[in-house]
């Protein structure tokens, strides 16, 4: 029985072109491409050339006004913590800018911690704005929590749980007309939907879009200071030290390049699975909710799909959907074993007692195995029911 990868929300397989990309950079046969882009020597100008060269690939994408706009990291969770911290840092002192920073009751744990570490160990106040039932930032309730003391906004782009995609144009406006930075972690919107550059600050992660694990971007609007968490070198320009993983950084440029010539088309056809998927699951279970702003077009990822499952057993479900060879994540507010229940579906009201599935579909998803889960989820529903 072929397995069936629905988690590319997780992570995506790595594609052929930045495998293609990475290669040179993994070997001494290929000319010494393998140099510490820092040295001087031609093996090490051989590295740099490289880096440059992705630096201004994202450049491109993220209409840069100049390639040092980019900062290479070693993920999304380090970029989001970088912008998170670092911009909060460099507020402090600043006239009408100290200690408070404004996020969501739905954002990333890298978001969420680094805030955290922010409020315990460097006395901010932060204030975690609560969502709607779609999981949408209620903008008059963003607006009143600014004050003459907020550092900054962090409000992500789309959830990776739901694929809400949330109205960042309009938080950006919100924002500018109080002076206050705004960061939007996009790591699950990249590839998915047009990038929004209303945000000061914006991070992505290679690993979400068919790129290498280990590698990220944050774009750092021109004139918008920051401060490094990280110290012991002068590299990215002084705000993120550490020889740069050069195969990773090539391999994750050659895959967003391909992210943004296919988005299009692939918005098209992961809309329709994703809709077949729908009806296929409220067809074996009527009583499947969908969750999230699925509603609105505008406002939900193409490729996500979460379905609670009431009366059903959330840990079951998830075993049993591996049983079939199915890989799905788990997003139940309250899952049996878990002891960490998502925080995404309990901001939203999802009850507890639901059990709930997030499928998310990715580039190499046919529409034949949209229709083998769908006769594959009958029997995972039989031996879930109690």
């Amino acid at each position: 029985m072929p397995r069936i990868y629905l988690d590319h929300n997780a992570t995506t397989p790595l594609s052929p072109e930045a495998r293609a990309a990475m290669l040179p950079f993994l070997s001494d046969e290929e000319g010494g491409r393998f140099g510490n882009p820092s040295s001087i020597y031609l093996e090490g100008r051989m590295a740099r050339a490289a880096v440059d060269e992705a630096r201004e690939t994202f450049s491109r994408i993220f209409s840069a006004s100049c390639p040092q706009e980019i900062i290479f990291t070693s993920g999304g969770t380090e970029a989001d913590n970088l912008a998170v911290i670092g911009l909060c840092r460099s507020r402090i002192g600043k006239k009408r800018c100290q200690r408070h920073l404004i996020t969501s009751q739905i954002e990333h744990h890298a978001v969420l911690h680094a805030a955290e570490f922010l409020e315990s160990n460097e006395g901010f106040e932060v204030t975690r704005l609560p969502v709607s039932q779609r999981g949408l930032v209620d903008l008059d309730a963003l607006r009143q929590a600014i004050t003459p003391q907020t550092a900054l906004v962090s409000i992500h782009a789309a959830n990776n749980e739901t694929g809400t995609i949330q109205r960042v144009s309009d938080i950006a406006a919100i924002c500018r007309e109080h002076g206050v930075p705004f960061h939007s972690d996009s790591v699950q919107a990249f590839g998915k939907m047009p990038l929004d550059r209303a945000p000061d600050a914006i991070p992505l992660a290679s690993h979400k879009f068919y790129g290498p694990r280990g590698a990220g971007v944050l774009w750092l609007r021109s004139g918008v200071s920051i401060e490094p968490i990280l110290f012991g070198g002068s590299q990215e320009n002084g705000r993120r030290p550490g020889t740069e993983n050069v195969a990773a950084i090539v391999g994750m440029a050659a895959a967003a390049q391909c992210a943004v010539e296919t988005m299009e088309q692939e918005v098209l056809r992961q809309t329709a699975l994703r809709e077949r998927l729908w009806q296929g699951v409220l067809a074996a279970f009527p009583k499947a909710m969908r969750n999230g702003a699925w509603n609105e077009p505008d406002r939900q990822l193409a490729n996500t799909l979460n379905v609670s499952f009431p009366a059903l057993d959330g840990e079951a479900l998830l075993v049993n959907f591996d049983l079939e060879g199915i890989c799905v994540s788990s997003g139940s507010a309250c899952t049996a074993g878990s002891t960490q229940p998502s925080h995404v579906l309990m901001a939203m009201g999802v009850p507890k007692e639901n059990a709930s599935i997030r499928f998310s579909i990715g580039k190499r998803t046919s529409a034949e195995e949209i229709e083998e889960v769908l006769t594959r989820l009958p029997r995972i529903i039989a031996r879930c029911s109690f």
